[in-house]
C-alpha cells in the first residue's frame, strides 16, 4: 500500500528507519523529516516562519557577532555529550568570548545515506536541549544527504548571532604585559574523552567530556567589574595553541607555571599513558581569561563563584618578548617553548 493516500503520511519510523537519499531530495520525504524530527524538536516562533531563512528582531544597540563552526567529532557519541550539545556549545562559545549575549543559531546537517533515523533523532534532541538550556533557539538551517560512503553519518554546521554592548571591547591583541593568565578549569577533559571513547581504552576513572555553554560564566566574568583583556575557548589545539594565537595577535610573550595548571588525575595519566601532552588537548567547556594584574583576583573569585568555573586557576603572565613566544616554568624549576604544533595531536574531536 502507498504511503500516500487520501493526504495520510505514514511517520517516520525512528525505531528501525535509515536515511536515504530521499531525505535529500527537496520532496515529501524530506519535507516530512524536517517536520516531524527537526522542526518538532527546534520548534520557536522564528522557526515556525518556515522560510529559506529566519526574519529576527533587531537588537537595540551594540554590535552584531557573527561565528560560525563546522563538526565532524568521531565518535558521535561519548561520554559527556555528542556532536549534538557539542555542535550548540561549541557555536555559543564562540559568539560568547567576544563580549557577546548569544542570540540565535543555525543548524546544517549533513547526512549519510543509511545512517539510522534513531541516532539522528537522539542527536537533535541533544542540541534543542542545549538550546533550550542555553536560552539560544535555533532559528534555520538545511538538509543534505550525501552517498553511502561519502560522510561518516553526520557533520553539523551551526552558525550563532549575537549582540556585544557598546564600550564593551575583547579581542585577541588587547594582552599586556603584566597581565594575569587565568582558566576556568581543568584542561584537557574533552579530547581525552573522545581518545578513550574512540580507542575503547576503559581507563579505570571514566573521563567525561566538559562540554557546556559559557555564555553565563563570562556574564558573570564581565559584571565582576574586571578589567579583562581576552577571553578564548581553548578547543583545538588546547591552551598552548590558544595562547600562541593571542600571543602573536597582542605581540607579547607569555609565561605558564607547569605547578598550577588544573589537570584531573584521570586525564594526566591517560596524557601520560599515550604519550601526549594535556597543553595541547582540546577542551569544549574552559575559559582561558586574560585580565589585567590589579583585577586578577577579583576576576578569579567571579569564575570561582560559578559551577562552571569552580576549578579556576591563575596559570601565568604576560611580559614583553619581541619573538612573542610562549613559555612554561617546569614543576622541577627549568624552563621549556610551548611551542605551536606542527600537526595534528587530536584528530576529530569537535
Amino acid at each position: 500500500m502507498s504511503e500516500v493516500k487520501r493526504g495520510y503520511v505514514r511517520p517516520l519510523d525512528i525505531r528501525h528507519g535509515r536515511i536515504d537519499l530521499s531525505h535529500g531530495s527537496g520532496g515529501r520525504a524530506m519535507a516530512q523529516l524536517i517536520e516531524e524530527l527537526f522542526a518538532a524538536a527546534f520548534d520557536n516562533e522564528f522557526l515556525r516562519q518556515g522560510n529559506d531563512g529566519a526574519t529576527l528582531p533587531v537588537p537595540a544597540g551594540g554590535r552584531l557577532v557573527m561565528a560560525a563552526d563546522a563538526h565532524v567529532v568521531s565518535p558521535l557519541f561519548f561520554p559527556g555529550g555528542d556532536i549534538g550539545c557539542l555542535s550548540v556549545h561549541g557555536t555559543i562559545n564562540d559568539v560568547a568570548v567576544m563580549g557577546a549575549k548569544p542570540l540565535w543559531l543555525s543548524a546544517s546537517f549533513i547526512l549519510e545515506e543509511g545512517f539510522p533515523l534513531a541516532d539522528l533523532k537522539r542527536i537533535v534532541e541533544s542540541m534543542a536541549s542545549a538550546a533550550k538550556d542555553a536560552g539560544v533557539p535555533i532559528v534555520t538551517g538545511d538538509t543534505k544527504v550525501v552517498e553511502q560512503g561519502k560522510g561518516d553519518g553526520v557533520f553539523i554546521t551551526t552558525t550563532g548571532v549575537g549582540v556585544v554592548p557598546d564600550g564593551r571591547e575583547l579581542s585577541g591583541d588587547r594582552a599586556r604585559p603584566g597581565d594575569a593568565i587565568l582558566v576556568s578549569g581543568t584542561l584537557g577533559d574533552h579530547g581525552m574523552a573522545i581518545m578513550a571513547e574512540r580507542e575503547s581504552l576503559g581507563f579505570s576513572a571514566p573521563i567525561e567530556s566538559d562540554t557546556a555553554a559559557l555564555h553565563g560564566l563570562i556574564e558573570a566574568l564581565l559584571a565582576s567589574g574586571a578589567d579583562v583583556r581576552v577571553l578564548r575557548d581553548p578547543t583545538r589545539g588546547g591552551l598552548a595553541t590558544t595562547l600562541n594565537e593571542i600571543a602573536r595577535q597582542s605581540k607579547v610573550g607569555m609565561m605558564l607555571q607547569e605547578k598550577s595548571l588544573p589537570v584531573n588525575p584521570e586525564v594526566a595519566a591517560a596524557c601520560e599513558f599515550l604519550g601526549l601532552d594535556p597543553l595541547y588537548v582540546a577542551n569544549e567547556g574552559k575559559l582561558v581569561v586574560i585580565v589585567a594584574p590589579e583585577d586578577a583576583e577579583q576576576a578569579l573569585a567571579a569564575l570561582r563563584a560559578h559551577p562552571l568555573g569552580a576549578r579556576a586557576a591563575a596559570v601565568g603572565t604576560v611580559h614583553e618578548d619581541p619573538h612573542h613566544f610562549v613559555q612554561m616554568t617546569t614543576a622541577f624549576g627549568g624552563k621549556r617553548i610551548v611551542d605551536w604544533l606542527t600537526g595534528e595531536q587530536l584528530p576529530r574531536i569537535c
